[in-house]
């Protein structure tokens, strides 16, 4: 058929991405589209890997020659034809780089429209010149605080700090702040080149020499003269010094690892900056007020009392320019609060949002862009949604759709794939079982396709089955609590029992469960199982991160072509030389630089994503070179290791808790939250434990199919059978219904929240005055709706 800008249909002719089947199906344009079906089952292979980037091939195309002489690099997804397929915008879970300037604030663009209110309409102190909007911004040079650079906070460290054990020399590890192996040694060296003594106790040091040791600016180069290894000979080399404060806030400020930073966060103090207080801004910009109050003020409330503080100032002594900025401001905020997100302040940062929240801010930003004529594709936007707050969702997912676009989305919530105009059902599997489309129409049709794993919690709902509550085997009791906006709250936990935390976005769920495990006393063990990525590269991965890669190269080693070779473990591991490819230093693929656009990545032209050297992948175990191993999903992989326990057991556990269409080598940055947190699940559930222990999880199903929540319930309520604890914060009403107990928080976010509304077994929460999760849980529990 040929390309129409009419078609009112797009059209997705042999889609093979991934698991795909040689998929072919055609979606309604100018309508809300929902992709559903387990996880694995191959919807966000269609949705994103397919449609959204099929778009995004397109786009580069149109950009320029320069572009499109990179496609072929960049890669084309493995379809025969779409046509019908409008411009798309992309709005996934995943996140950038974590960067400490980046804020609500930032995000939704909010923060420009606050500084020009300032800049025009702020009151200035008598005689001060008006300031253009940037001297608003901590992220200008022009407005940062010149001591913090705009953070708010100033990082120092101390002698007692970097040097814990005095008694200790230099070259015993007296600087406890420097860095390990030959950085470290390199750097005790120069100093001995210097002439200070290495071998001294650290205390019997002069105190000038030890000040300049650890706190000079000056980075003196000198010639290092190694002394001499029996069987290796070093020759001398010239090397700068660099104190222990500058390293450890150089490394701290600028270093990309999570763990080094964590590490050098051990030896600083941090404390709002002693010039602008934490404002983030040079004084001239903190001494403009509106209403009284500072930006800084400002950009701290939650957005529903700025809008209403805002407002209240305009009308009473603001200008018709403060008016017009002041209705703008107001319009553009009125979008974040329906998505349930009123309790966040401008200057909240990005990284401690969850994906969730990032995601509805974006949206919200898309609500006012004017846009018309795209697709919308979303990644669950439901994630992290109180109930109540799903239905202003809807809303806004109407309005995209009203403005005349198409809005697809990839969701489980059972309201939303209600609310849907088309329903696109994936399956019926996943991973290999999965990848075909068993239904493409309106969702009351479902009703007719038996082989949905969706069907039954659409339309064969049954009552949920009686369930005896478990009695607490004691109480874990945590406060007073004041921390954000908990004020004063104190609470019990039941032990011995599975616990669900409810309560709308920003009601105090996870501040109170985190006060809890801080001061945690009364049980064995305590596990926290979050959504933090399990990696930040691609060369962490689920083989890596659950300890299954050690026993696989193992494995390999122990073959005759490896001993006959003499390879060793380290060959067959990609993050080392030897056995990698050396192209993409085992990496798989390589950037791609687009001018004036994102880097991309391509498949390396060596290993064509391999990882390995021709000579590692002559290596055969039971047919199988490492890269196809690594290739084998989870479930494919138990039975291939079958008949090796260490193996057998970690893959049984991951496919335990929902996880077998996941492949062993699958980057880590591929990974949702969800499947995440399940990973360490399955890597604890796999150690064997006697002692009682408290597993806190937060958000479990998110990114579940109700099918896979049922799996992931019974290995939690195994845990309690086994005499532990489990404590969920959680939005999932069918979750909470299988509960012993129940807290639930609010009864707003933000400031209107951060109190217990109710505590007590379910059907006793269910029936509280005051909650909004009550009528919620009362539905689940009379009807047994799922999600």
């Amino acid at each position: 058929m040929p390309e129409s800008t009419h078609d009112p249909y797009v059209r997705v002719r042999g889609a093979r991405e991934h698991n795909l089947a040689g998929v072919d199906v055609d979606i309604p344009r100018d309508a809300l589209v929902v992709f559903t079906g387990v996880s694995g089952s191959g919807k966000s292979s269609l949705a994103f890997g397919t449609i959204y980037a099929e778009a995004q091939r397109r786009y580069f195309e149109s950009v320029a020659p320069y572009a499109r002489r990179l496609i072929h690099q960049v890669g084309a997804p493995a379809v025969g034809e779409i046509t019908g397929l409008p411009p798309a915008v992309s709005l996934e879970q995943r996140r950038s780089s974590p960067n400490a300037r980046s804020s609500v604030g930032t995000v939704t663009t909010l923060s420009n429209s606050l500084r020009m209110l300032f800049s025009r309409a702020g009151r200035y102190p008598e005689g001060a010149e008006r300031l253009d909007s940037d001297a608003f911004s901590p992220n200008t040079a022009v407005g940062a605080c010149p001591s913090c650079q705009g953070l708010g906070r100033i990082h120092e460290t101390s002698e007692r700090l970097l040097v814990p054990e005095p008694g200790l020399s230099i070259r015993q590890g007296a600087i406890a702040a420097w860095p390990g192996a030959w950085q470290g040694k390199n750097l005790r060296d120069v100093l001995d080149a210097l002439g200070y003594d290495v071998d001294r106790p650290w205390r019997e040091l002069d105190a000038k020499d030890r000040e300049w040791i650890l706190f000079t600016d000056e980075q003196p180069v000198v010639t290092v003269h190694p002394v001499r290894d029996a069987d290796r000979i070093q020759r001398p080399y010239q090397a700068t010094y660099m104190s222990a404060r500058r390293y450890v806030l150089r490394t701290f400020s600028d270093s990309k690892s999570p763990a080094l930073r964590a590490k050098a966060e051990r030896f600083l103090t941090s404390a709002p900056c002693p010039v602008c207080g934490g404002g983030r801004l040079r004084p001239e910009a903190l001494a403009v007020t509106f209403g009284g109050r500072t930006i800084a003020d400002l950009a701290a409330l939650p957005l529903t009392s700025l809008a209403a503080l805002l407002t209240e100032e305009a009308a009473r002594e603001g200008g018709e320019t403060a008016r017009v900025l002041v209705e703008d401001l107001v319009a553009r905020i009125a979008t974040v609060t329906e998505l349930g997100l009123g309790y966040l302040g401008l200057d909240r940062a990005t990284p401690t949002l969850s994906n969730g929240e990032l995601q509805r801010l974006r949206l919200a930003t898309q609500l006012r862009s004017g846009l018309f004529g795209v697709v919308y594709v979303l990644d669950e936007p439901s994630a992290g949604l109180h109930p109540a707050d799903t239905e202003a969702l809807l809303v806004v997912l109407d309005r995209l759709k009203a403005a005349g676009n198409s809005v697809f989305v990839v969701e489980h919530h059972l309201d939303v794939i209600r609310h849907a105009d088309w329903l696109v059902d994936v399956g019926p599997r996943a991973g290999v079982h999965g990848g075909q489309v068993l239904h493409s129409g309106p969702p009351g049709d479902l009703a007719a396709v038996e082989a949905s794993a969706t069907r039954r919690f659409l339309f064969d709902r049954e009552p949920a089955p009686e369930r005896r509550v478990r009695a607490p085997a004691g109480w874990l009791r945590t406060g007073p609590v004041t921390r954000h906006n908990l004020r004063a709250v104190e609470a019990a936990f039941p032990v011995g029992v599975l616990t669900a935390v409810t309560g709308v976005s920003g009601s105090g769920k996870s501040t109170l469960v985190g006060a809890l495990t801080e001061e945690l006393d009364g049980v064995g063990r305590l596990v926290t199982v979050d959504q933090r990525p399990i990696g930040r590269t691609p060369r962490s991965n689920l083989a890596t991160y659950t300890g299954l890669f050690d026993v696989v190269r193992k494995l390999f080693t122990e073959t005759e072509e490896a001993r006959a070779r003499g390879y060793k473990a380290g060959r067959f591991s990609f993050n080392v030389a030897g056995g990698r490819c050396e192209t993409c230093q085992g990496e798989g693929f390589v950037s791609v630089e687009l001018l004036f656009l994102p880097s991309t990545y391509a498949p390396c032209p060596d290993c064509h994503g391999a990882r390995y050297n021709p000579e590692t992948l002559q290596v055969r175990l039971r047919g199988l070179t490492i890269a196809e191993v690594l290739d084998l999903t989870v479930e494919s992989a138990a039975a291939f290791f079958a008949d090796t326990p260490a193996a057998a057991r970690s893959l049984g556990t991951l496919l335990d808790v929902g996880l077998g269409y996941l492949r062993l080598g699958q980057p880590a940055t591929e990974l949702s939250g969800g499947e995440a947190q399940r990973i360490k699940l399955a890597s604890e559930l796999q150690r064997p434990h006697r002692s009682p222990t408290l597993y806190v999880l937060d958000e479990p199903t998110t990114g579940l199919h109700p099918a896979d929540v049922e799996v992931l319930m019974r290995q939690l309520h195994g845990l309690v059978d086994a005499g532990h604890s489990v404590i969920v914060v959680e939005h999932d009403m069918d979750v909470v219904a299988t509960a012993d107990w129940v807290v639930d928080l609010g009864p707003g976010g933000g400031d209107e929240g951060g109190l217990i509304v109710a505590a007590g077994p379910p059907d006793r929460v269910a029936r509280a005055a005051g909650s909004r999760t009550a009528p919620y849980l009362a539905r689940s529990l009379g009807s047994g709706e799922r999600r």
